[in-house]
């Protein structure tokens, strides 16, 4: 895998670009951070390594890049401001990159289930302890990616409209109170026994939509952060970071797109009990 990266036509041309917005902020940091250009690199690198793991798989950036960027950014408001930002980027990426193979009717049930729940997700995160809720769903989530790892692989499952939409309405939850609106979904999708592209064609625009509908929900109930322009400064090395993730997606057979989702699971549970 590393000698057919290594020797892929455009890699130079890719390796330059990453360096160039890895190290500009050395040179050019952004407004009010003139004296942390170095700290801005390491964000910037931060953002680039976590966009490509997290985007193999299609999920999980917030939970891997909030590792490093919650310590390297001293204001925890603005680093998920920035995470917010990058992931979106990386998502609208990652959907224009599948854009071919997204199967709306299949993906409408988990959007309106979804689209139902955001609400509740956001009145727990706001109106109510969220310590029990984070710390049972990383437990789940890493026990099940632990169960499928050595069993090999989930059962298949038909399915229904209802199994779906109950599922969406768990990503709406969850997406609203932590952030991760996915996780169910991908869970869903994998025990359909769908191949890597049918199922990172439902899940991935999933987390899209619900992501910008989490941002509006926020926004109109009044307790959203405001997001600068500024914040796009970060997108170049979160959409190299996501062609990258998509250029080793692409070379993984189902087997080993499985084990990553299991792996990416399992970062995103562990990174919901640190909270």
């Amino acid at each position: 895998m590393i000698t057919r990266v290594l020797t892929f036509p455009h890699f130079k041309w890719l390796a330059f670009l990453a360096s160039t917005a890895i190290a500009l902020p050395i040179v050019w940091p952004p407004l009010g951070l003139e004296h942390q250009g170095a700290v801005c690199s390491l964000v910037m690198l931060s953002i680039f390594l976590a966009a490509t793991i997290s985007s193999i798989a299609g999920f999980a950036f917030s939970a891997i890049a909030g590792a490093s960027l919650l310590h390297l950014i001293n204001d925890p408001v603005e680093a998920v401001k920035v995470m917010i930002a990058s992931s979106i980027a990386i998502q609208s990426y990652s959907v224009v990159a599948i854009w071919r193979t997204i199967d709306w009717q299949r993906l409408a049930p988990f959007l309106l289930g979804g689209a139902l729940t955001i609400p509740a997700g956001i009145y727990l995160v706001l109106n109510a302890s969220a310590g029990t809720y984070w710390n049972g769903m990383g437990a789940f989530l890493v026990l099940y990616a632990l169960i499928m790892l050595f069993r090999g692989g989930p059962a298949t499952y038909r399915g229904s409209v209802i199994v779906d939409v109950v599922t969406g309405a768990l990503g709406g939850i969850t997406g609203g109170a932590a952030g991760f609106p996915g996780a169910f979904v991908t869970i869903w999708c994998g025990m359909r026994g769908w191949d890597k592209n049918r199922q990172r064609a439902v899940y991935q625009p999933f987390i899209l939509i619900m992501q910008l509908l989490t941002l509006l929900a926020l926004e109109v109930s009044g307790a959203g952060q405001s997001y600068d322009i500024s914040l796009m400064e970060y997108a170049p090395a979160a959409l190299l970071g996501a062609y990258c993730g998509l250029f080793i997606f692409k070379r993984l057979n189902d087997r080993h797109f499985n084990i990553a989702i299991y792996v990416l699971l399992i970062i995103s549970g562990l990174a919901l009990v640190a909270k």
